[in-house]
């Protein structure tokens, strides 16, 4: 660390690369220093499946950002995803000790409302407080100093696998960092993107990594709902690998460069044709960017179509959603998935971008 100058560093091991971010801390504003990029191999699914690799593959992306910042990095904020995040929405009650509600009153609250069954291979990550209701009085969001006799405090609970956090925790240990938090990757994709009027309208963010989609629903400026789907953009390579018999890192390659999940966009370039490598050593082919379409097309909207279902189990119709659906996550920048998303969904949809942040340095 240098003198007297702050930083904060974040890690996002995912399913398809880890990386890293170095923010130096000035005033209220965090600068983005350092920025590290390693292709990550040892996640399925969001989850470790080779500690040796994931280790290896979050040294390089650390090592990346320190040099870009000139600064050695000890500790970092994680994210997590993956199928075994659980969540759920809880309440707890207690009597206002004085008549006024304190701090201690809000955390009496807030553990009775984390007295709820979970399975004993997982612990809770967050409990976000989504509002308090005081002496039936609905909708409150600062009770500190409230008059009262009863505090009812509404919270989303979301609960992981342990091992699954242990998994994560070795890998980032195994190169010298300790791990300051380990946060859910849909709840901080959400944070970045979200506007406060979108929060309070209704709105899901859905977040298309390479190995889950990660979802986070906010109604009346709360967090109500989030899930992961074990379905992402891996599956969209390996169908194009499939489809086009093509080796699985070309078909990676084809799908960011040249990639759309609609064919009927409006544009010449759907015509133009790609070279898609063979396997083994016959020679290459040409395909049109529209055939490419119509491979990719009906997995993303699978995706969206599972998104919807799983929206639709916990009790959010799209008339919930007044502001719609954000996009996020690598398999959000293919050509034509917001007009997808909105055909899906029949809500407006568009890209989330992160807001609020400092400037990045060359």
């Amino acid at each position: 660390m240098a003198e007297n100058k702050q930083y904060v560093s974040a890690l996002d091991v995912g399913t398809s690369k880890v990386i890293a971010l170095i923010g130096e801390v000035v005033a209220d504003e965090i600068n983005i220093v350092g920025m590290g990029l390693a292709e990550s191999r040892g996640l399925k699914a969001g989850m470790v499946t080779n500690i040796d690799a994931t280790a290896q593959a979050i040294h390089q992306a650390m090592s990346e950002a320190e040099r870009m910042a000139e600064c050695k990095i000890t500790s970092v904020v994680t994210g997590i995803s993956g199928n075994h995040i659980r969540s759920l929405n809880s309440q707890g009650v207690v009597k206002i000790k004085d008549g006024e509600v304190t701090k201690a009153d809000i955390e009496r609250a807030k553990d009775t409302a984390k007295a709820v069954n979970i399975p004993p291979d997982h612990q809770i990550l967050h409990t976000v407080v989504q509002e308090y209701i005081i002496d039936n009085q609905p909708g409150v969001r600062e009770p500190i100093g409230m008059s009262g006799v009863r505090l009812d405090t509404r919270v989303h609970i979301i609960t992981g696998a342990v091992t699954a956090l242990q998994n994560v925790q070795k890998c980032i240990e195994r190169c010298g960092l300790k791990v300051d938090e380990i946060m859910l990757q849909p709840l901080v994709s959400a944070d970045a993107v979200l506007t406060e009027d979108e929060k309070e309208l209704g709105v899901c963010v859905i977040d298309i990594g390479g190995g889950t989609t990660d979802i986070a629903v906010y109604t009346n400026g709360a967090i109500r709902h989030t899930a992961v789907i074990p379905v992402a953009g891996d599956l969209i390579t390996s169908d194009l690998a499939q489809a086009l018999r093509t080796p699985y890192s070309a078909a990676e390659y084809i799908k960011v460069h040249h990639g759309a999940a609609h064919a009927d966009i409006a544009g010449e370039d759907m015509d133009e044709m790609v070279e898609v490598p063979s396997v083994g050593d016959r020679l290459p082919r040409q395909i049109s960017r529209r055939t490419l379409a119509s491979v990719i097309g009906p997995r993303v909207e699978e995706i969206l179509e599972l998104t919807l279902n799983e929206l639709r189990r916990a009790g959010f119709p799209e008339e919930v959603l007044t502001s719609g659906i954000v996009l996020t996550g690598g398999a959000s920048l293919l050509r034509g998935v917001v007009e997808l998303a909105e055909d899906v969904f029949n809500l407006p949809a568009r890209i989330g971008v992160p807001q609020e942040v400092g400037t990045l340095s060359d």
